[in-house]
């Protein structure tokens, strides 16, 4: 899903490149047993999301929208920094404002909805609106994460550094 070389896998941390391994591993594994259809598969997408959370905070960290003690903070929360609701409220400290304000409000919504729509829908539960995940979906939502990574790294013009692993 994220080719090795490419400007997003050199963007990458090494602890994110396990995890993309990670998915690629699950995708292939599902893809292995067919005939053992889940319920359910939210699972292929959970090291995606945990990836897009990481390369989020590392993102805005590397473009001045969080401060370092932001991005190593266990309280910092993304869906409260994305959320477009949350923008008003939170002023300067809305990644959501300032990524809006800084590279447009398509960029700033492709990012709030690959995480609402790629992480908070997926994994948490709601009694009264139980969502499970067909295989095509959970294909598709991983490809959404994947391409607004790769968009946010060209749109934003970040600088890609040499992480080796």
């Amino acid at each position: 899903m994220i080719k090795e070389g490419s400007l997003l896998w050199q963007y990458l941390s090494p602890e994110e490149r396990v995890l993309t391994g990670d998915g690629a591993f699950l995708l292939e594994d599902s893809a292995r047993h067919v005939n053992q259809e889940p319920t359910d598969y939210s699972y292929l997408v959970f090291p995606f999301a945990k990836l897009y959370e990481g390369f989020l905070k590392q993102l805005f960290r590397d473009t001045g929208v969080i401060t370092e003690g932001d991005y190593r903070s266990d309280h910092f929360r993304i869906g409260k920094a994305l959320s477009p609701d949350m923008a008003p409220r939170l002023g300067r400290h809305s990644a959501y404002g300032q990524i809006e304000q800084r590279y447009g409000k398509d960029l700033a919504l492709r990012l709030w909805h690959a995480w609402k729509d790629g992480r908070n829908l997926v994994f948490h539960y709601f009694p009264h609106n139980y969502r499970a995940l067909t295989l095509i979906q959970a294909k598709n939502l991983i490809q959404s994460i994947v391409s607004t990574m790769e968009e946010a790294i060209l749109v934003m013009q970040v600088m890609v550094k040499n992480n080796k692993s």
